[in-house]
This record gives C-alpha cells, structure tokens and sequence, in this order.
C-alpha cells in the first residue's frame, strides 16, 4: 500500500457495484452524489458504464463522515470544493477535511455551550476558564469572537 490507502498500481478503476460496496453505500447513493456533483466518474466506457477512482473511494468516505456529524450535503459540496481549490494533493486535502471538519464541529459546539456559558457567574466562569488548557481557551475564544460573541470572561 502507498500513502493514502492506495494500492500499488492505483490506477484502478471500478464500477459503480464495486465503489459502493468498498465505501459502504448504496449504488443509488452514488447516483444521487454523482448528480449533485459531489462526486464524478473518471471515465465513462463504450457501452456507458462508469468507473470511479481511489480518489471518489477517499471523497465519498469523508462525505459519509460529515454526514455523521450532521452537516447538509449542500455544506459538505461547499466543504469539498473548498478544500479542492487549494490543493489537488489528495494527502493535503484528507488532513484538509479533516481539520475543517473538527473545526465545524467545534464551532457547533461553542453555538450550542454559548447559551450556558452566559448564564454562569462570573466566579463559575473563571472556575471553568481555569479548567480549559490554555489552547482550548483560545480556540473557544476565537470562534466566540467569529460568532460575534464576546471573550469568554
């Protein structure tokens, strides 16, 4: 195997049958990502079949982790194109999408503790401020500030 979970040879092409087994999806989940442009054959044969890559096999399993986490396909197409603009490296756009994704969830996170976190006392506040590492203080305070909100003391 080669970095990215590619065999040697990964020129390899599949069927429709054969992604959606190895990615854990259906055939008509390929279908519809494929008409939404969330993924894309590599090519199309003579009598119309069409083969899909690593690279769709990589795309299509960090679709089925955003989904996870509940993003929208319309924010995971935003997502993906995104990340395809800075780089067509297929390593750098894994650890990409994965940083995106943590960041995401974090910034969902701070959404739903920011309620909370208003509400405590200005002593329970600085118990919990305490409580953080000194990054994870920063990265909440930041994306406190990114959603208009205030420091957190």
């Amino acid at each position: 195997m080669r970095k990215g979970g590619k065999p040697d040879g990964d020129n390899k092409l599949f069927r429709i049958g054969e992604i959606a087994r190895m990615a854990n999806v259906s055939q008509r989940t390929i279908d519809y990502y494929t008409k939404l442009g969330l993924i894309s054959p590599e090519k199309r044969s003579n009598s119309n079949y069409r083969y899909y890559s690593y690279e769709t096999l990589n795309r299509l399993k960090r679709i089925e982790s955003m989904k996870r986490e509940k993003f929208t396909l319309e924010e995971i197409k935003s997502s993906l194109d995104l990340i395809n603009k800075v780089s067509n490296d297929e390593q750098v756009n894994d650890r990409l999408a994965a940083l995106q994704l943590q960041m995401q969830q974090l910034e969902k996170e701070v959404k739903e503790l920011s309620p909370l976190i208003d509400q405590l006392k200005p002593n329970q506040a600085k118990n919990l401020y305490k409580l953080l590492t000194p990054q994870s203080a920063a990265v909440i305070e930041a994306l406190l500030l990114l959603l208009g909100k205030g420091p957190l003391l």
